[in-house]
C-alpha cells in the first residue's frame, strides 16, 4: 500500500511540473492582447502554462514559432525553429568534441525581449543552449518525451 501511495505522489508531481495545455479562454486578457498586437495574422495558437509563463505555439510562414509572456502580458522571448545547418559553427564543433556519435535532431533560434539571440540544439533527451557565437552555455532536460538518450 505504501508503494502505491509513493507512486501516486510521484506521478502527481511529475504531471504538475510539465507544461499545462490551456484553452484560449484560460489565457489572461493582457497576454492575449499583447500576442494579438505582435502577431495580428495568427488565428490558431496552442497555449501552454509552464512555470507561471504563458506560451503561444503557432506556425508563421510555415515555421514553428513560440512566444513567451508573463501573466501581465510582458513579452519575454520568441523561439523559431531553424534548420540544423543554420546553427553557428561552434555548435557542431561542441557536439562532435563532447558528444561523439550524437546527432542534433532540432534547432531553434531564441530571441529575448532585449534582442539577445541564443540557440537551442536538441540532442537526445536534452536541449543544449549556445550563445550567438555558438559557445556552449548550458544543458537542460527536454520537456517533451524523446526516444534518444545522451551523456
Amino acid at each position: 500500500m505504501k508503494t502505491i501511495i509513493v507512486i501516486f505522489i510521484i506521478a502527481v508531481f511529475a504531471i504538475s511540473t510539465n507544461a499545462q495545455k490551456l484553452k484560449e479562454s484560460d489565457v489572461p486578457a493582457p497576454v492575449k492582447s499583447k500576442f494579438s498586437s505582435m502577431y495580428p495574422g495568427v488565428t490558431k495558437a496552442k497555449w501552454e502554462l509552464e512555470n507561471s509563463k504563458y506560451e503561444a505555439e503557432f506556425k508563421e510562414n510555415s515555421v514553428e514559432t513560440s512566444v513567451l509572456f508573463d501573466a501581465a502580458g510582458t513579452y519575454m522571448q520568441t523561439e523559431v525553429e531553424i534548420p540544423v545547418s543554420s546553427l553557428p559553427a561552434g555548435v557542431s564543433t561542441y557536439v562532435s568534441k563532447n558528444l561523439p556519435g550524437k546527432k542534433i535532431t532540432e534547432a531553434t533560434q531564441i530571441t529575448g525581449a532585449d534582442g539577445t539571440v541564443s540557440y537551442e540544439a536538441e540532442i537526445g533527451k536534452h536541449d543544449y543552449i549556445f550563445d550567438a557565437n555558438g559557445s556552449f552555455l548550458k544543458k537542460e532536460k527536454e520537456d517533451k518525451d524523446s526516444e534518444d538518450d545522451d551523456k
